[in-house]
């Protein structure tokens, strides 16, 4: 028998293969493996459990936008409705103001009529008295006398 290399390759291999029995070489495999996928099924364990929260987070971050939109709805109104009665009061105290003003004026016209009306009266008496003055001095210079004289005899007249 002619030992050729084929039978060395199966010998050799043979070794190898006890030896990589012998030194477990198989269990070892197996436990990384094994190893890897309990790594696996952990990272997707935590995956599936961090995806749970991520739903739960979003579903409550909705909610909260949802009650911030409603919020916001709700103060947007609120400050309509207070620009609205401000605009309200604010007309209303407009008009208020023009009313006392305009009542004012009428009572500052009234006045000046009035005082207008006391000016001429004064006026007029003035004048009145002034030609009344007039009027007497002319008849004094020529019924002067004759009525000093009239006067005089119907003070005796009285006095006797």
């Amino acid at each position: 028998m002619e030992i050729d290399a084929e039978f060395w390759v199966v010998v050799a291999f043979v070794i190898f293969l006890g030896v990589v029995l012998y030194l477990r070489v198989p269990a070892m495999l197996t436990r990384t493996i094994d190893g890897r996928i309990k790594k696996i099924e952990d990272e997707l364990a935590e995956a599936a459990k961090l995806r749970t929260e991520a739903e739960a987070l979003l579903k409550s971050y909705a909610g909260k936008a949802q009650q911030a939109e409603a919020e916001a709805a709700g103060i947007i109104s609120a400050a309509r409705d207070e620009a609205e009665r401000l605009a309200k009061e604010a007309a209303s105290s407009l008009e208020q103001l023009i009313a006392r003003r305009t009542k004012a004026v009428e009572d500052k016209i009234a006045q000046a009529e009035q005082q207008a009306v006391a000016e001429v009266r004064g006026r007029s008496a003035d004048v009145a008295v002034e030609a009344a003055r007039v009027i007497l001095q002319n008849q004094m210079a020529s019924k002067g006398e004759a009525l000093v004289s009239q006067a005089i005899k119907d003070v005796a007249a009285k006095l006797n």
